[in-house]
């Protein structure tokens, strides 16, 4: 097999045989040619124009924006504890489980203060016993009080006629004086036997409450957001100290944020001025609130000093 060469280039043998001096020339010429149209075609030379924006002037106003962190915190959250000690015995709730006020939450066992409610109506009975006694002893007074008076009455006209003597008589005005202390004694003994009535009265109702709070009820609507005691656990009643905190229901269709503010742009952030929280759970959503609550004192000024270089931040819901 037989290859033929065909050169493609055939100025090319021309070219290698011009003098050194013709072959620059041509070389510039060509780079000269190749420059102007690049110029031209705007590859090389050219500058990137600068975008400005034109309006027309006018009044406006200028909004100042202050970033800050935050947490979010339902607006309505209470802390229920339980008002007497025990056991818990029956849990009708759960965690995130939405309840309406009235609802019963749980029940503490209430024999303990079933038995102090029967003792107290065992005693309030005792009393009602003894003031009827007194009673009765008040109607004997009273009636010993009047024989005496009649007699004494009748006799101090027998004595100032000289029919008796003065020690008869002094007798029987001893035994009117007598019967006059026993009778406001006894007076004295009614108005004690309806006080202790009273009093017993007074423990009845207090262990009728007592044995009432052993059922916890909801006191609004909302949603069980934190259950920290269950079923066969057993609390401690605010009535003695602190209390054991069963539950918090919040009402989780109002929420705040609480904000830390910087001791720089705190003076710039004013009540029912606008917030716009970007919340990073609902991610490409904005919610729009309102300022209403500032502190006056900075984070920790009221538990432990501050050093003065230190940045101090404002609480702002």
């Amino acid at each position: 097999m037989i290859f033929t060469w065909v050169n493609p280039f055939p100025f090319n043998a021309s070219f290698l045989n011009m003098k050194k001096s013709s072959k620059i020339l041509i070389v510039v010429a060509i780079i000269i040619v190749f420059l102007a149209i690049a110029k031209g075609a705007g590859w090389i030379g050219s500058k990137k124009n600068t975008e400005v924006s034109i309006e027309e002037a006018s009044f406006r106003d200028i909004v100042e924006t202050v970033s800050c962190n935050g947490s979010i915190f339902p607006v309505t959250e209470l802390r229920i504890s339980a008002d007497v000690s025990g056991e818990i015995i029956e849990q009708y709730v759960v965690e995130g489980q939405q309840v309406e006020q009235g609802e019963l939450l749980l029940v503490i066992n209430p024999d303990l203060i079933q038995a102090a409610r029967d003792r107290a109506s065992a005693a309030l009975s005792q009393t009602k016993a003894n003031l009827a006694t007194s009673r009765a002893r008040e109607s004997q007074a009273q009636a010993a009080f009047l024989n005496s008076e009649i007699n004494y009455k009748r006799n101090d006209k027998l004595h100032k006629e000289k029919v008796i003597s003065d020690l008869e008589f002094e007798t029987i005005k001893v035994n009117y004086e007598t019967a006059k202390a026993e009778l406001e004694a006894a007076k004295q003994a009614v108005v004690a036997a309806e006080y202790n009535v009273k009093s017993a009265e007074a423990t009845v109702k207090e262990a009728l409450d007592n044995l009432n709070r052993t059922k916890i009820f909801a006191p609004v609507d909302g949603t069980i957001s934190l259950l920290n005691s269950e079923k066969g656990e057993r609390v401690v009643g605010t009535a003695q100290m602190t209390g054991t905190e069963i539950l918090r229901l919040a009402d989780l269709t109002q929420m705040q944020v609480t904000a830390t503010v910087n001791e720089n742009d705190i003076v710039k952030v004013s009540l029912n001025d606008t917030a716009i929280i970007d919340v990073d759970a609902y991610r490409g959503r904005k919610f729009k609130g309102v300022v209403t609550q500032i502190a006056q004192s900075a984070k920790g000024l009221a538990t432990a000093q501050v050093s003065a270089d230190q940045v101090k931040e404002f609480n702002v819901k």
